[in-house]
């Protein structure tokens, strides 16, 4: 059983080439350092003595900024190549957080923070673009999670040193070390990933670049249901980052630390089983299965949580399932984007699917915040719940008319 065990780690991580392992490189350091935004919410309305409308709407702000920056990082892509979009949003998003630091009336917040994200999510479209050109069509999926359990293992890291850095040394250490490792990634992007020539988007995936089937991704309809309905899903999900850490804070009375460790299980989580588990999963069910199956996990985890207070086991139960709902979702979702667009128009098709995620996160915090402060945060969680079930019928039935077809 152990030998079974390790071989299936040992296999899937074979064959993904050097320059996605320094591309994870890349995104670990850039990852390790990210400790602002888990702690945003908490640090508006305590630091800032923010209200949590107001603390919603500065974090809808930073979603309307990642809808724009999404946008424009899938034009300037296809424009200028992702190796330069990745290299100055890296050195754009440092300078920006320490402006950010310096920010404490609301309406500079707001501001501040809508460029930070704008520079910031350009880097997004541009990220996943060069993993096509990095790869080959077989491990398309696996080299998507190798980046992410680089972005987690850093994830797993940042918020527990957050929470300590908050509570010893105040917030204003959290937004220096954003800065610091967000120049330290461009630094090794610079020194160590060179970009690939355009002839390999011919290469990869298989695909040939045929200029009469040069789709829009505006008019592929079958993608586009797919970004709305990972939208919906995604609205559960940003619960996790925006409305969640101030529950955990003010219901359940968990100092920043805490809620640090507490976000921390969900990248530990990540970091030892992803892997393995997109590997074995691909060999069984479809990308669109995977994704159907990943989605309908983050809204039972989020229907769990009106019985916090009733069973101990439910903190515990909700970020097993969450987490392994994201394992799920996320990777195959950015495998079946990347393998629905046409190469001439990578960046555009990429840019699109971030953009589902950027509305997300406009609606996500202000949404929560007022439901939460008018219905409660049980009326929240099976409200939220609920988008993630709707939305895996959605797939479903994408799924099949799109065989049908």
């Amino acid at each position: 059983m152990l030998q079974q065990t390790l071989q299936l780690y040992k296999n899937s991580f074979t064959g993904l080439s050097r320059d996605v392992w320094l591309l994870a490189l890349v995104m670990f350091v850039n990852r390790a350092g990210a400790m602002v935004i888990p702690f945003m919410t908490v640090f508006l309305t305590t630091e800032r003595s923010f209200t949590l409308t107001q603390a919603g709407i500065v974090m809808s702000c930073f979603g309307v900024g990642s809808v724009l920056g999404s946008y424009a990082g899938g034009q300037l892509t296809d424009l200028f190549g992702y190796y330069k979009v990745q290299l100055w949003a890296l050195i754009g998003t440092s300078v920006m957080f320490f402006v950010l630091m310096q920010m404490e009336q609301f309406l500079p917040m707001c501001i501040t923070i809508f460029g930070l994200s704008t520079i910031a999510d350009t880097f997004r479209p541009a990220s996943h673009t060069s993993v096509a050109y990095y790869s080959s069509a077989e491990n398309l999926t696996r080299s998507y999670a190798l980046l992410r359990l680089a972005v987690n293992l850093g994830f797993a890291a940042g918020p527990a040193m957050g929470g300590l850095l908050a509570i010893s040394l105040g917030y204003d250490w959290l937004f220096i070390i954003d800065g610091i490792s967000c120049f330290m990634a461009a630094i090794l992007l610079w020194q160590f990933l060179t970009p690939k020539k355009e002839k390999r988007v011919q290469e990869s995936l298989g695909k040939a670049v045929d200029k009469r089937e040069n789709r829009s991704p505006y008019r592929d309809k079958h993608f586009l249901l797919f970004i709305f309905f990972i939208s919906l899903s995604a609205l559960t999900f940003m619960q996790f980052f925006t409305v969640l850490p101030v529950f955990l804070k003010q219901e359940m009375g968990l100092n920043e630390l805490q809620i640090g460790l507490f976000v921390t299980v969900n990248g530990v989580m990540i970091f030892l089983l992803e892997m393995p588990l997109v590997y074995a999963m691909e060999k069984y069910y479809s990308r669109l299965t995977n994704v159907t199956i990943g989605v309908l996990l983050t809204g039972l985890a989020f229907m769990l949580l009106p019985m916090v207070n009733q069973w101990i086991l439910v903190p515990i139960l909700f970020i097993v399932i969450l987490t392994f709902g994201e394992m799920l979702s996320m990777p195959f979702s950015s495998s079946f984007a990347m393998e629905r667009a046409n190469p001439l128009k990578r960046g555009e098709y990429m840019g699109l699917f971030s953009m589902g995620f950027s509305f997300a996160l406009i609606l996500a915090p202000t949404m929560g915040m007022q439901v939460a402060a008018n219905w409660g945060y049980n009326f929240l969680w099976l409200f939220v719940g609920s988008l993630s079930i709707i939305a895996t019928v959605g797939l479903v039935a994408l799924e099949k008319r799109m065989k049908r077809e």
